[in-house]
């Protein structure tokens, strides 16, 4: 299975960054719904799908990090 995270978005395009670093640009519309910058996508069969327990992991991981840097 092949995850990316949201980077950016441009006009109806979304930028993708793949775990090896690379970037592809896909149409919004091929997406799932209300997306937003950082999410963990993973492509299988064909289609994309939000992994939710994923980009929860992420954020506290960041979170984490900038309390101990800030605190």
């Amino acid at each position: 299975m092949k995850r990316f995270t949201v980077d950016r978005f441009e006009e109806n395009m979304a930028v993708l960054e793949c775990e090896n670093g690379k970037c592809v640009s896909l149409e919004i519309k091929s997406l799932p719904k209300n997306i937003k910058e950082g999410d963990v996508l993973y492509f299988e069969e064909g289609s994309y799908f939000l992994d939710e327990a994923e980009t929860e992991k992420r954020k506290e991981k960041i979170k984490s990090l900038m309390d101990s840097l800030f605190d």
